[in-house]
């Protein structure tokens, strides 16, 4: 059976299939890798229950990184809330190396948009509070509003970031030679 045909076959088990033979389909689809992001991708986007959803969602996960374009591209041109709900889940289910790239897709996605990409930095945790911290600085004011509301939803873990954040950039630290009173040269 070539590729192709075994991508379709795994994805009419998820659709059809007992539990066991879901499971198993998607961990031949994550081991398959790059080739079936697109099939996935399509799948979810026309799943009818959420169950479904679910298994696509975590073929998607389990792929990876090499999935990470390929969501964010399709939650651009998606506009269906239960799509867009599980390509989130997806990107948070990849976790850190999706950080990067969500960050960056805030800037120009549209503000419901915004919303599933922020639950997705929300679903990594902690591995997002740095770049998050970092864009607070961004030359973009769109992705400087988007990391701080971000890192609130994020709850204590975000919050005590941008503190820590607001305070050194109001307090930096003092130039080399200075704050070292008492001390003799």
């Amino acid at each position: 059976m070539d590729e192709k045909k075994e991508i379709d076959a795994l994805i009419r088990q998820i659709e059809q299939g007992p539990l066991e033979a879901r499971r198993s389909a998607v961990r031949r689809l994550a081991a398959i890798g790059s080739p079936a992001v697109g099939p996935l991708i399509a799948a979810l986007d026309y799943a009818r229950e959420n169950d479904i959803r679910w298994y696509y969602a975590a073929a998607l996960a389990r792929i990876g990184e090499p999935a990470i374009g390929d969501i964010l591209a399709a939650m651009r041109e998606e506009r269906k809330k239960e799509f867009l709900e599980y390509a989130s889940a997806a990107l948070g289910a990849i976790g850190e190396p999706a950080v990067e790239p969500v960050i960056d897709a805030m800037k120009d996605a549209d503000p419901a948009l915004r919303g599933y990409l922020s639950m997705a930095l929300c679903r990594i945790g902690e591995p997002a509070l740095e770049p998050l911290k970092k864009r607070l600085n961004d030359a973009d004011e769109v992705v400087r509003q988007c990391a701080s509301l971000t890192l609130w939803k994020m709850g204590e873990g975000g919050i005590s970031t941008m503190v820590e954040s607001y305070h050194i950039s109001r307090n930096p630290p003092p130039a080399s030679g200075q704050g070292d009173e008492g001390k003799s040269s």
